[in-house]
């Protein structure tokens, strides 16, 4: 593992992360053994050779190397055989997505000309994969993701606070500053991006040390911040979309500004306030494909299930909270009659929600050969 991180660190190789989940199809085997999304084909002197498939991973378009994790279930003993691979690698298939519908003028798609919310899936067909590239892990992917979760952490956080400065932008250009409601619609944003910003800055003051030593953004810390921020989540979006007013629907493109037919008129409708027609108008258009784009529905469609969604950050949370005893028992000690200890540990013990189950439909049986 040391040799591999030293690796990535002298190469700069985009590395990213899937879990090893099987795809639906595989989940719906009538067999339960045929469910796993990954099977061990052959053993040899210098790595193993692997067969499946792997649903969902992020950034597909950047990737050289996919990490596949423990979900992808190869036993080996008391561990799971997890591995990285190359996207190029023979036998090796990668798909993605269609891209999200955007306009085609970049000036009323300015995000989505841009940037896309893209995952994939992984096929494996009798590929071989290293030793050194080999890791035996727990049966689930969390310790490997521990950092992972920091990262996406601040990756949300970087959206709450673009979503806030686009806000903040929005009310200047419609001259709002001194209209109560709307700043109000402001404070929202405002406790929304401080409460994150607050759970990534503990987390990182306030660190976990593993077994092994090393420390770790503190996952309770982290786990309220991602609860907070996949709750807030829509109505950022929702105040972004009311704080504009009907002009984020109707505004126009550069292409309208410099036509002759309507431009003079259009300037005339938007301009004003210190902005020219154009200036309001990008600003519109930017706001517009930020929080009612196809591309801010897919990447909410995202979040919605990234790491399984809020309930899986709760039962993390319940799992990573550490001062149940303490806070229980700190309680107790105001009191002037002798209490028995607190012990709330199986709180902690609860194992982590597994995906939803699925259950094939029962085939229905032939109907009987007529006489």
């Amino acid at each position: 593992a040391a040799r591999h991180r030293d690796a990535i660190a002298s190469t700069g190789r985009f590395l990213t992360f899937s879990a090893g989940a099987a795809t639906i199809g595989y989940r719906m085997r009538e067999n339960p053994r045929e469910r796993v999304p990954l099977r061990l084909v052959r053993e040899t002197d210098s790595g193993v050779v692997v067969s499946g498939k792997v649903g969902m991973y992020t950034s597909p378009a950047y990737a050289e190397d996919v990490y596949v994790g423990s979900h992808g279930g190869i036993e080996r003993g008391p561990h799971r055989l997890t591995f990285v691979v190359p996207v190029n690698a023979p036998g090796v298939t990668v798909l993605c997505r269609k891209i999200a519908a955007r306009h085609p003028n970049p000036f009323m798609a300015p995000m989505s000309s841009r940037y896309d919310e893209l995952d994939g899936q992984m096929w494996l067909e009798d590929v071989f994969i290293p030793s050194e590239r080999i890791f035996l892990m727990d049966v689930t992917p969390e310790p490997m993701a521990s950092w992972l979760f920091w990262h996406q952490l601040y990756c949300w956080l970087s959206k709450a606070e673009f979503t806030l400065g686009l806000a903040l932008a929005c009310t200047h250009a419609m001259g709002l500053v001194e209209h109560e409601p709307s700043i109000e619609y402001l404070i929202d944003l405002i406790v929304d991006v401080q409460t994150v910003r607050s759970c990534t800055t503990a987390a990182e003051l306030d660190p976990e040390v593993t077994a092994e030593g090393y420390c770790i953004p503190n996952r309770s810390h982290i786990g309220a911040g991602s609860i907070a921020v996949m709750k807030a989540r829509q109505r950022m979006a929702e105040i972004l979309r009311i704080l504009p007013g009907s002009s984020l629907v109707v505004a126009p493109s550069d292409k309208d500004l410099a036509a002759p037919e309507v431009g003079a008129g259009l300037a005339e409708s938007f301009e004003g306030g210190g902005y020219t027609a154009l200036q309001r108008a990008a600003l519109l258009q930017l706001a517009c494909d930020h929080v009612a784009s196809a591309l801010d529905g897919r990447e909410s469609t995202f979040e919605l299930h990234a790491n399984g969604g809020v309930p899986a950050w709760r039962g993390r949370l319940r799992k990573y909270f550490g001062r149940y005893n303490e806070l229980a028992n700190g309680v107790l000690r105001a009191l002037n009659v002798d209490m028995p200890e607190i012990d709330l540990d199986i709180l902690r013990a609860a194992p982590l929600s597994p995906r939803r189950p699925v259950t094939p439909p029962t085939p229905k049986a032939p109907p009987p050969a007529s006489a």
